[in-house]
């Protein structure tokens, strides 16, 4: 069954929720925004949420507020990391709340991963096909995002958020939980042999695991390949010790579905940002 649930389209912001969550921690709130519902204007219509492709941004903010009030968080609680395809992970305290919100310089600087343990504080971070991770300990009330392209993906950003998770909280691989949402698919992502040079090396070579999911010859393309970069996470994960049953994989593809998504590939490279979210409300 799909995990993310697109079940709340209003005047705010189109959002697909991670249903099966939702009663994971009290308070928690996670999901995946679409592109419905905001102000922006073409290209970026209408809920583009990045402040770095061009938009106005003051339609970002704008977008932004609506996003996290609809969310139950004050706007300020909003924080992100300026993503820059790393596999650095940042821890958030009290103090970082709201890093990020009102514009890119006040961000966490080239960071692709956030966790955190303090209520009140939304965490977010920007896709358009690049595959987000989710991240939750239950027992120690720990959330937390990853942004995986490929180059996060086969730099382990899952496993480094996973030890920063052990390192911080205290947390256990048995008891972690993660989820993979909307991205491209391994029907649409194309890539080419120094790409999968470097997949190659990111696999585990031991442990049984099947690969026959993971990519296909482009049929159309010789010397291209058809790669599953959603099933690439969900391998290291699986490898670095998080159970397959506390793995939740999402079947949408944004580059199959422009009615409910932004596409870099899709739509040429000009385009807005959906956002991942994951917080946990102050009671």
């Amino acid at each position: 069954m799909e995990p993310f649930v697109r079940n709340a389209k209003d005047e705010q912001v189109e959002r697909f929720e991670l249903a099966p969550w939702l009663d994971l921690i009290p308070g928690i709130s996670v999901g995946f925004t679409g592109r419905s519902g905001g102000v922006s204007e073409p290209p970026y219509d209408r809920s583009n949420l990045a402040y770095h492709v061009g938009d106005d941004p003051l339609h970002v903010l704008e977008n932004r507020r609506r996003l996290a009030e609809a969310l139950g968080f004050s706007p300020e609680a909003w924080t992100c990391g300026e993503q820059v395809h790393s596999n650095a992970v940042a821890v958030v305290h009290a103090g970082d709340r709201g890093k990020g919100y009102l514009d890119r310089s006040s961000a966490f600087q080239e960071t692709d991963g956030l966790v955190t343990n303090v209520p009140g504080i939304l965490l977010t971070s920007f896709y358009a096909d690049c595959v987000p991770l989710y991240f939750a300990d239950p027992v120690r009330g720990v959330v937390g995002l990853a942004h995986a392209g490929w180059k996060g993906t086969v730099r382990h950003i899952a496993v480094e958020m996973i030890q920063t998770m052990e390192r911080e909280f205290g947390s256990q691989r048995s008891e972690i939980r993660t989820a993979i949402g909307p991205s491209i698919g391994g029907c649409c992502y194309e890539v080419d042999e120094a790409v999968m040079g470097k997949v190659r090396e990111a696999l585990p070579n031991e442990g049984g695991l099947a690969e026959e999911n993971l990519y296909t010859s482009a049929s159309d393309h010789a010397g291209k390949t058809m790669l599953n970069l959603k099933e690439l996470n969900r391998i290291i994960m699986i490898k670095a010790g998080i159970l397959p049953t506390h793995i939740e994989c999402t079947t949408w593809c944004t580059s199959c579905h422009p009615e409910y998504f932004y596409s870099y590939r899709a739509q040429g490279g000009v385009t807005g940002r959906m956002a991942s979210w994951i917080g946990i409300k102050e009671r």
